[in-house]
């Protein structure tokens, strides 16, 4: 397992080439940066004035959803005669559905998998990805645990990976109590999932028995945590902070002392390795309609602001510029 700067370094370079491919090549996105658009906010839809109407799918993932639904309001303000659903069904399920042509737009909450993206090539379907905002995947227990101040990467590995004997908290340190450990994790389809699979347990599998409970629903996740005094269960920052009167954050040792997850430490990287980018996935066909080409726009144009209001961390605006000119 890798600690300290060493995992910091990693991580960080993982989060800065993730966008600098998003932003260099969008997997086939259209158009160049001019300069012109700060943060996109400046740049007018080519449908503006125009009457819109007509549907535009979206589903995916769960950590994604709150961004996506803000946007979805706000768009229908402009816009009340399209229909903009967003479904939750787990990074994994939207593009299933995205690679089958149907729906329009995929929230992620990782970058698609090349076995994803070879399933979306075989059918035709081609793609403009756009990074959208970053999130700080965040571990909680309930307001009931008096004793846990923190936890190291180390004590995570070991709680849920694969082939765990963990049982109770004094499992994990001695001094605390034998107070049996309930765990809730996102299922299988959930880009969360995969990102703490990876980041924390080193592709070794979340472990899958009697003490542990699996949903595509983070809102069932918050349910299940705080319900429970010896829970614990992991999901994006916007969750914990819609619901921090009844959850107990975690902070994380990667190594270089805890560190707890804010709009700070998750903007400038230092909460690691739990720091993250967001996508949504377009299809390039369906951009061919207005209403979806009115939405993709406002979406990007219009996120900066509504990440911060629903419990994200806005890219930079020249980020939000380079996105933006994909779609042109």
């Amino acid at each position: 397992m890798l600690k300290g700067n060493g995992f910091k370094g990693i991580l960080m370079s993982g989060m800065v080439a993730a966008l600098v491919f998003a932003a260099a090549c969008g997997n086939g996105g259209a158009g160049t940066n001019n300069g012109n658009n700060k943060g996109g906010s400046e740049q007018p839809a080519a449908t503006e004035g125009v009457k819109l109407s007509g549907d535009v799918k979206i589903d995916g993932s769960s950590t994604v959803f709150p961004l996506t639904e803000a946007a979805a309001e706000e768009f229908n303000k402009e816009h009340p005669d399209v229909r903009v659903p967003v479904g939750v069904s787990g990074t994994g399920g939207g593009f299933k559905q995205f690679c089958a042509g149907e729906i329009a737009i995929a929230d992620a909450s990782r970058p698609i998998k090349d076995e994803e993206a070879a399933t979306c090539k075989a059918a035709g379907i081609e793609y403009t990805d756009l990074s959208v905002a970053f999130d700080g995947l965040s571990v909680v227990v309930s307001k009931d645990n008096d004793f846990v101040d923190h936890l190291t990467v180390e004590e995570l590995n070991k709680i849920f990976t694969t082939g765990s004997t963990v049982s109770t908290w004094k499992d994990v340190r001695p001094e605390w109590p034998a107070e049996k450990i309930v765990m809730f994790s996102p299922g299988a389809d959930s880009g969360t999932y995969d990102y703490f699979n990876e980041a924390i347990l080193e592709k070794a599998g979340i472990r899958n028995d009697k003490q542990i409970s699996f949903s595509e629903d983070d809102n069932t996740l918050v349910q299940g945590v705080s319900g429970s005094k010896g829970g614990i269960g992991y999901f994006g920052f916007a969750y914990f902070e819609e619901n921090q009167d009844k959850l107990k954050l975690v902070p994380i040792d990667s190594g270089t002392g805890p560190i707890a997850p804010s709009h700070e430490t998750i903007k400038d990287g230092t909460y690691a390795p739990l720091s993250r980018p967001l996508f949504i996935y377009i299809n390039k066909k369906e951009l061919e309609r207005p209403e979806v080409d009115a939405f993709a726009k406002y979406y990007i144009n219009n996120i900066g602001p509504l990440a911060d209001e629903v419990g994200y961390i806005a890219l930079p605006d020249e980020q939000y510029a380079k996105e933006a000119a994909k779609l042109q």
